[in-house]
């Protein structure tokens, strides 16, 4: 089969190219609203498995979701010797209400612009060209390093989740690549997403009396339930991350003012501290207070926090490489999550400010990306035994 001529013949002389070539390729996450009919990961991981192979990569493509792949990227074989990962997500948020073209990559004022350029395309290059540069002796290093693009980062993490599940046993400790300035987020929270509903009973409004308002009922019990949920939840706390919270983030009701409503749901976000997962998790804790209430949970997702000691070895030979950088924790979930819980010691780590994450002008900074680069090339180099 030939191979996309996109491909073969793109040849970047910059990081800066390269970012700008993966902008120009849409792979927004169709879930939710994504504002384009250009969805999915397919087409840009097309791509990279060319672009991977041309340096010396043996790429796989493993669909988790129809149309929507992994790649997973290795220059040297799975023998036994050490493997570190490389593990950007292929995939960004919509597109909707941006106010520049999400998919220029446009070079201007220093920067890069368009959906993607921080999130997460722009650790992405970074790390894509410091292999690279490196090509010539990944096959022989004594840790393997492999790159994996992971699929539905944005919505439920789908291709992280099978990824752990099938190789976290090859895996020493992975770098999942999200703009954190090049800081190392060694620990985040997790998340609760789940559906709260309350059904009534439908009647004309002019006789609200022979209906049951299930839009006022859920409204009652999210109000009661509120308080004494944010207070049990400031007891699951952390020292970097502070407590878990709670957001009631979506309502929705009826179909017409002059009928009674029978039917009303809210989406509901809770931010899971270690503590708070170690006693159970958000989901059992929102069992147990509304027990007792007419409402039922459903469509429930809980995702696990991360938490990787600041002085695990590989932390710590990072810090050595760039002494800049700092261990901090995030609110926020990833990828990373899920490959530590199911075994692989993770951080995220790469250029970019997460303060550009999924806004409607996204851009990255031309010398944070070429810093980022440089880290990676220099963490890539400290693998290679000295001559």
């Amino acid at each position: 089969m030939d191979e996309p001529a996109s491909a073969v013949t793109f040849q970047p002389v910059t990081v800066t190219e390269l970012l700008q070539h993966l902008v120009r390729i849409p792979s927004v996450n169709p879930d939710n609203d994504p504002g384009t009919p250009h969805t999915g990961e397919a087409a840009l991981a097309d791509f990279l498995a060319t672009w991977l192979r041309q340096i010396g990569a043996e790429v796989m493509l493993e669909e988790i979701r129809p149309g929507r792949p992994n790649l997973i990227a290795r220059f040297a074989p799975l023998d036994g010797r050490p493997r570190l990962l490389l593990g950007p997500h292929l995939d960004t948020v919509g597109v909707g209400g941006m106010i520049i073209d999400p998919f220029s990559g446009e070079l201007r004022d220093g920067r890069i612009w368009g959906r993607g350029t921080s999130d997460t395309k722009g650790p992405m290059a970074a790390m894509l060209w410091a292999l690279q540069q490196h090509a010539p002796h990944l096959q022989q290093l004594p840790v393997a390093v492999d790159f994996v693009g992971f699929m539905g980062e944005e919505s439920c993490q789908w291709g992280s989740r099978d990824f752990g599940e099938k190789y976290a046993a090859d895996y020493q400790f992975a770098i999942v690549g999200e703009p954190t300035s090049l800081d190392f987020v060694h620990t985040t929270k997790g998340s609760l997403w789940a559906t709260l509903r309350a059904t009534g009973k439908a009647a004309h409004s002019s006789q609200p009396e022979r209906g049951d308002n299930a839009v006022m009922k859920l409204a009652r019990v999210l109000d009661a339930l509120q308080e004494p949920l944010i207070e049990k939840l400031a007891t699951f706390t952390h020292p970097i991350l502070g407590p878990s919270t709670f957001n009631v983030g979506t309502f929705r009701g009826g179909s017409r003012p002059n009928i009674v409503p029978d039917l009303a749901e809210a989406e509901i976000d809770i931010r899971i501290t270690p503590a708070l997962h170690q006693a159970g998790g958000a989901l059992a804790l929102v069992q147990q207070m509304l027990a007792g209430h007419p409402i039922e949970i459903d469509h429930a997702d809980e995702k696990p926090p991360m938490e990787t000691p600041a002085d695990h070895p590989w932390i710590q030979k990072l810090l050595h490489i760039r002494p800049a950088s700092r261990c901090v924790g995030a609110p926020w979930f990833s990828d990373a999550a899920h490959l530590s819980d199911a075994g692989i010691p993770s951080i995220c780590l790469g250029p970019g400010s997460i303060d550009q994450a999924h806004t409607c002008d996204e851009f990255i900074q031309v010398a944070d990306l070429e810093d980022g680069a440089n880290f990676f090339s220099d963490l890539i180099g400290s693998l290679i035994p000295a001559s």
